[in-house]
């Protein structure tokens, strides 16, 4: 009796019974009464005597409970069978959607469900679509990561693997300059395996954020002493215009999404360039953006940049870093309730990447 369809049949059953005894106990009750009344009313000169008024209300309340009885049972097989039907109507689409469920559950996917004309059942319907294709990307996107952090471990790996086999045959000496080559890859490789530690850590909600008050006029001001020697280095002029003020964030993450972005910015400008941040308020929120006179950004990767492991093509592209920098900050700042966006006139022209709090 647990089966929707075996139930929903009975309920049919049980309201066609219902009906059918309850018109069954009126009519046994109140017809002879109601037949007297009339026979009586009907007496007299032409009319049917009451001396054959027994035998008359006998046939009446025999015939009354003969067609009631037949009328009931052909009540209840009726509706027995309307509701098998109706059941078998409505189970239809519940089968679709638990074959649906089972084609999920092997992987497949793109596996979608017709949608019925029943509102209820086409809401469920278009859930259980939607959950597909939903999971269907997140394999998408899952499969490409594993493509992407393969190809980005197997060039430091087979360097080390170069320096390490040469190194026991003999062919190169083991020195601090090839023992360098090895550990700076060593390096490519812990830089990554963090950054896609917090990434993951970002996206499904699991980063752990110390919110408090922050100066980010402070914080771009003590990045710019840190990183002075190597916009020195490169070349470069890099100073900070304040005017951000405080918000609350997690000063931390704070000081990793500027470093990042200035870090990029140092790597993408040519010698003899500048690198600006800037600090703005409107209202409870603030913004620091990062602004060089480097290579810029072509309209299709003014988004990409934020990509796992998309370098834009060109001197702007070739860095020594993860690969997921600019995904890791934007992943920051989404969690603190901030944004990370890019903006650019064209390549050749400079880029300016913004961050908001608030």
């Amino acid at each position: 009796m647990n089966r929707l369809a075996a139930r929903f049949a009975l309920s049919h059953l049980l309201v066609a019974v219902v009906g059918g005894l309850v018109t069954f106990a009126v009519v046994v009750v109140l017809a002879p009464a109601m037949f007297d009344q009339q026979l009586h009313m009907g007496a007299g000169p032409g009319g049917v005597g009451t001396g054959n008024g027994p035998a008359l209300r006998a046939s009446f309340a025999a015939a009354i409970t003969n067609s009631l009885v037949v009328g009931t049972l052909t009540g209840a097989l009726l509706a027995a069978v309307l509701g098998v039907v109706a059941a078998r109507q409505l189970l239809r689409p519940l089968g679709r959607v638990g074959t649906a469920v089972g084609e999920l559950a092997r992987g497949n996917y793109a596996h979608q469900v017709p949608v019925p004309r029943e509102t209820e059942l086409a809401s469920l319907v278009t859930d259980v679509n939607a959950l597909g294709a939903e999971l269907g990307a997140t394999e998408t996107r899952r499969l490409r990561l594993l493509g992407e952090v393969a190809h980005e471990m197997r060039t430091p790996l087979t360097i080390i693997d170069g320096y390490v086999e040469g190194m026991i045959d003999g062919v190169l000496p083991t020195e601090p300059e090839q023992l360098g080559q090895v550990s700076v890859e060593v390096r490519r490789l812990r830089r990554l395996s963090e950054d896609l530690s917090s990434l993951s850590r970002a996206e499904e909600g699991r980063l752990v954020l110390a919110p408090g008050t922050v100066d980010l006029d402070a914080v771009a001001a003590d990045l710019v002493a840190r990183l002075r020697s190597q916009a020195d280095d490169a070349g470069l002029t890099l100073v900070a215009v304040p005017g951000a003020g405080t918000v609350t964030a997690d000063a931390d993450r704070a000081v990793q999404v500027l470093t990042n972005l200035v870090g990029n910015a140092i790597r993408a400008t040519p010698r003899g360039g500048s690198i600006t941040v800037t600090g703005t308020r409107a209202g409870s929120s603030a913004s620091l953006a990062v602004t060089d006179t480097g290579v810029g950004l072509a309209p299709a990767d003014v988004e990409r940049v934020f990509e796992r492991f998309y370098r834009v093509p060109g001197p702007a592209g070739t860095s020594e870093g993860s690969g997921i920098g600019l995904t890791v900050a934007r992943a920051y700042m989404r969690a603190m309730g901030g944004s990370l966006t890019a903006s650019s006139s064209g390549p050749g022209r400079g880029a300016t990447f913004t961050a908001t709090f608030g």
